[in-house]
């Protein structure tokens, strides 16, 4: 059970950002990214300097409006690999889970990635981009997210969890203000009369 949340801690962060938690599950490391499926394949100079500089980009672009809006393409296109990825990492190494169960870790955790994301790119166009303040927590929750998954996976997997209730809530609270926005004899139809997207 600590193995899963440990797991779906450093999944968590790869649903907050991309190349931020690879990067530092790297260097945690002793070997950098030997371990690390998929990624091991390929030169760790190469991977050090992919990760450095999407996790520059990641941390500069995300401050401004044109930025959130191109890093929350390639945040949703990207997420469920880096979650599935992380929550592999984290299964094989510090929980030493192999085969299948492996592959299912993966699974859970590139989909709960992928469901965070979903999140903040609802939050950013309900909002019309996200607040300099959130930005920065996220950033910091992200690398916490990958230290607990290491020191405190009990912690950790329980924020993640936090982290997946606060975006059912969300999506049950965007849900009404949805159907709010319908006159009251049409709320069954709240997209009727309207010409503008939401």
């Amino acid at each position: 059970m600590i193995e899963l949340l440990a797991a779906l801690s450093a999944s968590a962060a790869a649903g907050i950002r991309i190349g931020l938690p690879l990067l530092i599950i790297g260097l945690l490391r002793e070997d950098l990214w030997s371990s690390v499926p998929y990624l091991s394949r390929l030169s760790p100079q190469v991977v050090v300097g992919v990760l450095v500089s999407w996790s520059l980009f990641e941390l500069f672009a995300s401050k401004k409006l044109l930025g959130q809006r191109f890093l929350q393409i390639v945040q949703l296109l990207f997420s469920p690999i880096a979650g599935a990825i992380m929550g592999m990492t984290i299964a094989e190494t510090a929980a030493e889970i192999e085969g299948w169960l492996v592959r299912l870790i993966g699974l859970v955790g590139g989909l709960l990635a992928l469901v965070l994301q979903l999140v903040q790119a609802g939050w950013f166009y309900r909002l019309r981009g996200l607040p300099v303040w959130l930005i920065f927590f996220q950033d910091v929750l992200c690398i916490f997210l990958v230290i607990f998954a290491f020191d405190a996976p009990q912690q950790g997997g329980l924020i993640a969890l936090l982290l997946l209730w606060l975006a059912i809530r969300s999506y049950q609270d965007w849900y009404i203000w949805y159907k709010k926005q319908a006159p009251i004899g049409d709320r069954h139809n709240p997209r009727r009369y309207k010409s503008n997207p939401d």
